[in-house]
């Protein structure tokens, strides 16, 4: 199974066309990604939902990450969501998840399994409630041992959110700002945005200046663990210095937004939600939302595929909300013709799709024919404001496209 995750992995983020090195580069960035990328995915559920104007009797296609817009969007009372990942360890979370939601006996088992997710009683819960109700790979997945030995269920006793591609890339963060004396966790402290943007301003800003930082962030392989691979990395960067548009981003994520309303801000400068009954989690995490999303768990289901090949076997006009993160920057020009082709056959009247991407605007035209994206409206003046109402920040452009009638 890891091999096979492995090998449609690669096939996703290989450049035919690239030059020697850099199809060196899309290999160690597909060995990297096999693995846990995002225990917690970072695009805002909030905005999302904003949106995709999702009704009664939406059907949903999404690509799964890490699972929590794909149980916050149940709130938005959707007929169906359908969620795809290449990556078996996403799926694996998924399903662990759904397991969950379903039979844990209560809020606070939930609570402590996926907010706090730093307690060994999760683990006794794991083998009491959820292990008999999941599926054979699943279950595989979790009670199988990672590089060091341990059984990978043991991360949510330990704190999961420092695990995977993105936790290590946090933590391997905080100990540099530890070997140059600050202390991230500074930014959650901070009880208004003025204080937000002194702590930035004296303690994290500075950091950018540094000679090592500078080269370090030149390094593509140094971002696997934001889950950018080599093609998207020539994106985000654009015609500035790495330096300059992570510094931006940073900016936006310490500054743009209250600490206490940016759950992403608490993952980036604590490692993990906030404890405190007041501190902010993803919608499908809180309190309020709990017996809804149980009540709707039954309309999720979880794919273990890419999305153009799910969409190739639905019927037409059968679909009318799409997700596609930010998958596309991955993708060269034919790939996008055969995703929106796909995307277009399968479309109800005014389906909406969004996607985000590393660059500030879209990368569809020039690249889908123009006989296809004739049939769908560009939302770019709301597109814009979407991107900055997005809190996790790290996106240069949130976008929506909507099928014509």
């Amino acid at each position: 199974m890891a091999s096979q995750n492995s090998q449609v992995i690669s096939k996703a983020v290989h450049r035919e066309h690239a030059q020697p090195k850099a199809r060196l580069l899309d290999k160690a960035f597909a060995m990297a990604f096999r693995g846990l990328v995002y225990p917690q995915i970072w695009e805002d559920p909030v905005v999302d939902m904003q949106a995709l104007d999702i009704q009664p009797d939406s059907r949903i296609v999404t690509i799964a990450s890490g699972g929590c817009n794909v149980l916050s969007y149940l709130t938005a009372n959707p007929a169906q969501i359908t969620a795809v990942d290449l990556n078996t360890a996403h799926v694996a979370l998924n399903r662990l998840k759904l397991a969950s939601v379903r039979h844990l006996p209560d809020y606070a088992h939930f609570r402590r399994f996926f907010a706090e997710a730093d307690c060994a009683e999760n683990v006794t819960a794991y083998h009491h409630y959820v292990a008999p109700h999941l599926d054979e790979a699943s279950r595989r997945y979790w009670e199988g041992r990672d590089l060091t030995g341990r059984r990978r269920i043991g991360g949510f006793s330990r704190g999961i959110y420092r695990y995977g591609l993105l936790g290590g890339f946090i933590g391997a963060a905080h100990l540099l700002a530890r070997l140059y004396r600050i202390d991230l966790k500074a930014m959650v402290a901070a009880r208004t945005m003025e204080e937000q943007r002194l702590v930035f301003e004296e303690k994290l800003a500075p950091v950018f200046d540094r000679r090592f930082i500078r080269w370090l962030t030149d390094q593509p392989a140094a971002l696997f663990g934001l889950g950018i691979p080599p093609a998207q990395y020539a994106a985000l960067a654009g015609d500035e210095r790495m330096t300059a548009v992570l510094r931006k981003r940073l900016e936006r994520l310490a500054c743009g937004f209250e600490i206490k309303d940016n759950y992403f801000a608490w993952q980036a400068f604590s490692r993990g939600y906030g404890k405190a009954p007041d501190c902010p989690l993803p919608p499908y995490l809180q309190q309020a939302n709990y017996e809804t999303v149980r009540a709707r768990v039954d309309r999720i289901e979880i794919r273990h595929t890419n999305v153009i090949d799910y969409l190739r076997n639905q019927g037409a006009a059968k679909l009318d909300r799409y997700i596609l993160l930010d998958a596309q920057d991955w993708m060269e020009d034919h790939t996008l013709t055969a995703l929106w082709t796909e995307i277009t056959r399968t479309a109800r009247p005014h389906a909406r799709v969004l996607f985000r991407t590393a660059a500030e605007l879209s990368l569809l035209p020039g690249r889908v024919p123009d006989a296809i994206l004739a049939r769908w409206d560009y939302s770019e003046a709301y597109s814009r404001q979407l991107t900055q109402a997005d809190r996790s920040s790290i996106y240069g452009g949130v976008h929506l496209y909507t099928l014509k009638s």
